[in-house]
């Protein structure tokens, strides 16, 4: 299934490279990125395959505690719930 992934903090050092880590770790593949620093505030955008047999809540909850201890926020939605939230 496509998802969409959030971070949004302080820049620092090693966000991508953790992130992209803990994705790899799952079989979770990048399809496309987007990032950007604006007065040191980091905020990234990814599209996600994630695995069909996969636990999107326990993946979700992970990346959360992942955002918790580089003190960023991460949130992970199912692109079509995400795309039902952003239509006007």
């Amino acid at each position: 299934m496509k998802a969409i992934l959030t971070v949004v903090g302080q820049d620092k050092v090693g966000i991508v490279a953790e992130v992209s880590r803990f994705l790899a770790e799952q079989g979770i593949n990048i399809l496309d990125i987007s990032q950007t620093i604006l007065e040191g505030h980091f905020t990234m955008m990814m599209a996600v395959q994630v695995p069909e047999q996969s636990d999107l809540q326990l993946i979700s909850a992970k990346l959360a505690e992942l955002g918790q201890n580089l003190k960023v926020e991460i949130n992970l939605r199912n692109e079509e719930v995400y795309r039902a939230m952003h239509q006007l």
